[in-house]
């Protein structure tokens, strides 16, 4: 209470204050009379005839917990912001980190790295009992946040004793641990520096010859922490349940590396894989692997704006100026609550709930809607809304016409870009000027068109896992002192800026988000965008061409999975969280989805007429189309046309074979475990699926090859 009357709030004040406090009484307890004070000396003889010393100890401390909790008793207390926030499960696992952020904070000051490890422990199963101690030490720290502060709290999944915690937990998904490995820069880059990672596959090395396919993970954490080791469930489970070889990059942290480096680096790693065929991973190198792109939190970010990186890149002239051909785009994104958007705001634009209020995502986005039409009438005491919130048609907003190639920001140097200044397309619409004849000084409202809805950012400020000031500090610490970005055109650091021109080239895309996550608007308008840049893409490309007949099915753009009462990071937490694990399984049925999906296109493209092939690529660029040789800056070789058209031929000839071959294995498994009696959960496994695909892509290329009347008859 002093430091309040003084003023001035001081930690230093406050220890001070109790230091003193405890020497006085201690002295007085020692060196004065045992019965206290004369005026109290006869009170304490009488009272020593009815009562022991132990009840007076119980007794005393019984008063001081009734005194401490008096408010609740009473009910005079507030109530409780996060009553009804989360699920009992996903609050349990906060009640869990938050006591673990707690513990690891208060013993950071320890110099000694065994005795910090223990210690961490110790004060963490002291908040894990006092809970409100827990919430309001992580609260006072947070409000003075540092980069010290986010390492120790993110990656105390890497200490000693959580990581024997974790092991003895997860269930035994790989046989093999996970391999450290560098990877090269390719020699276009202006880096030199070979890029860190861990490869988690479960086989011998001599094994990933007969690999094809790779998924690219790009872990999260700010931007300022946490390397793959952080995220082992996700990644083990991944490499487990698919077969497939995971690379998860350990890309360098700001601030010691600020934007755009670690952009950079992924984009690196990108180019090498392609140009090297695989081969700087131990793949044979034989054919162009096929590649998903995934990320969690910054991570969606960093895998988002390599995207668009790798999009920018196959339609520069520089690269066809140097003789190389256009970088392959990856066959499939899955981003885990991404953080797509740098400028944090209060307010929702009109733009962006049209896009929320979307139709066809109406059932996806349906609590979200709700939320934000309440927020309102939560605020204001009105028990329901209002009865025509629901009736309300969101404005239809045109998006500019899609040009036949993206612009290109000047200020990018290719495959290493530093900034990008080419303007958007605009995601909030422009006011209409007042018209001349108005009446000055008048005002008359608008009709209604959406209610005024806060970011989710703001209605989550309270959040257990990730906080506003949390943000601040990941963003600045990101962008560093020397650089100042324009946050409004900045699609490389705001995926959500990005031009529809770039959206529409767009790889199939997975979201999976918690509804109560504070970015959870970041994934709804980014998926929204790329919906409807992708339907007005099919549009154009319907009146130019007659033969494409195809509907638009948004389920082959994207998919958005929203869990409720979850909010961020859940998959960093399975072991308490346990829910986790089917999400991180579903993420791995994506991933077998996606590569299902890219084998069966590569075969119906190898059995087109050159004449179909070339339609095809007016239409989608082809995976064959890159060379890896070209792309990796090597010499290029002065071979006839002849030459290389049959070189090609062949490695076509050796992408049928060898896809023939695993669809051939694929298809004795399945009928292996039927005799068995054994059911697979792999969506790749099951023959319903197979023909849903087939059907699929026979829709989607049968007018162009013929095929369709061949199989109707």
């Amino acid at each position: 209470m002093i430091d309040h009357v003084l003023g001035r709030p001081s930690v230093q004040f406050r220890k001070i204050q109790v230091l003193a406090v405890v020497s006085f009484w201690s002295f007085y307890l020692f060196r004065g009379h045992k019965h206290g004070p004369p005026t109290v000396r006869k009170l304490s003889r009488k009272l020593s005839s009815f009562i022991t010393p132990w009840q007076t100890v119980v007794v005393t401390l019984l008063y001081l917990y009734i005194a401490r909790n008096l408010g609740k008793l009473l009910g005079l207390e507030c109530p409780e912001p996060l009553a009804n926030l989360y699920t009992r499960s996903y609050f349990r696992a906060t009640w869990v980190t938050t006591a673990l952020d707690a513990g690891f904070w208060s013993a950071m000051r320890i110099k000694r790295k065994w005795a910090r490890d223990f210690a961490s422990v110790v004060f963490t199963a002291y908040y894990l009992i006092a809970a409100e101690q827990a919430d309001e030490k992580v609260r006072k720290v947070r409000g003075m946040l540092t980069v010290e502060h986010l390492r120790v709290s993110w990656n105390k999944g890497t200490t000693p004793y959580l990581s024997a915690l974790q092991r003895l937990m997860r269930p035994r998904l790989m046989k093999y641990p996970p391999r450290a490995i560098r990877i090269p820069r390719p020699s276009t880059s202006d880096y030199k520096e070979p890029v860190n990672g861990w490869l988690y596959f479960d086989g011998p090395l001599s094994a990933l010859k007969n690999h094809t396919k790779i998924v690219l993970d790009i872990p999260g954490g700010g931007f300022v922490a946490m390397d793959p080791r952080t995220s082992d469930d996700k990644l083990f489970a991944w490499a487990g349940k698919t077969g497939l070889p995971i690379l998860s990059l350990d890309y360098r942290k700001a601030p010691e590396f600020p934007y755009p480096y670690a952009l950079n680096e992924c984009f690196d790693v990108y180019c090498t894989i392609i140009a090297s065929k695989g081969r700087c991973l131990g793949l044979s190198g034989d054919v162009m692997p096929k590649i998903v792109l995934s990320g969690d939190s910054a991570g969606g970010n960093l895998a988002t704006s390599t995207t668009l990186m790798i999009i920018e890149a196959g339609s520069t002239s520089g690269r066809q100026f140097q003789g190389q051909r256009a970088l392959p785009i990856p066959d499939g994104l899955v981003l885990i609550y991404p953080g797509l958007d740098m400028n944090i705001g209060n307010w929702m634009s009109e733009e962006q709930m049209s896009l929320i209020k979307d139709r066809r995502m109406r059932k996806t986005n349906r609590n979200i809607i709700r939320r934000k039409s309440m927020q309102y009438t939560m605020t204001a005491g009105t028990p329901h809304q209002s009865e025509d919130e629901d009736d309300v048609t969101p404005p239809k907003v045109h998006s500019p016409e899609i040009e036949s190639k993206p612009a290109h920001p000047n200020s990018i140097s290719l495959p290493s870009p530093q900034y990008s200044t080419a303007a958007p397309a605009l995601l909030s619409p422009v006011t209409p000027r007042k018209p001349d004849n108005a009446e000055p000084g008048t005002y008359h409202p608008q009709p209604l068109k959406t209610r005024l809805a806060m970011s989710s950012m703001i209605s989550y400020f309270n959040d257990r896992i990730l906080s506003p000031e949390m943000m601040r500090a990941m963003i600045i610490l990101y962008i560093g002192p020397h650089n100042r970005p324009d946050f409004s055109s900045e699609y490389l650091l705001s995926p959500i800026l990005a031009p529809d021109a770039l959206l529409a080239q767009f790889p199939k895309t997975y979201f999976l988000t918690g509804e109560r996550d504070p970015l959870v608007d970041d994934t709804v308008i980014f998926a929204g965008r790329l919906r409807r840049a992708k339907a007005a893409k099919h549009a154009a490309d319907q009146a130019r061409d007659e033969r494409l007949v195809k509907e638009f099915d948004e389920r082959d753009v994207v998919e958005v999975v929203l869990i409720p009462g979850i909010s961020h990071g859940f998959l960093q937490f399975a072991g308490c969280f346990p829910e986790a694990w089917k999400y991180i399984y579903r993420c791995s049925r994506w991933i077998e989805h996606i590569f299902a999906m890219a084998d069966e296109a590569e075969l119906l493209v190898g059995r087109m007429s050159p004449i179909e092939k070339r339609i095809s690529r007016h239409h989608h660029r082809s995976k064959t189309e890159s060379s890896g040789d070209e792309d990796f800056g090597l010499e290029m070789s002065m071979t006839s046309r002849s030459k290389e058209k049959s070189k090609k031929e062949d490695e076509r000839r050796k992408k049928e074979k060898l896809l023939k071959e695993q669809l051939r294995e694929k298809g004795e498994g399945r009928q292996k475990g039927k005799g068995l009696g054994e059911k697979k959960k792999s969506m790749v496994s099951l023959a319903s699926s197979d023909d849903l695909l087939g059907r699929r892509m026979l829709g989607l290329a049968g007018p162009l090859t013929g095929m369709a009347e061949h199989v109707e008859h």
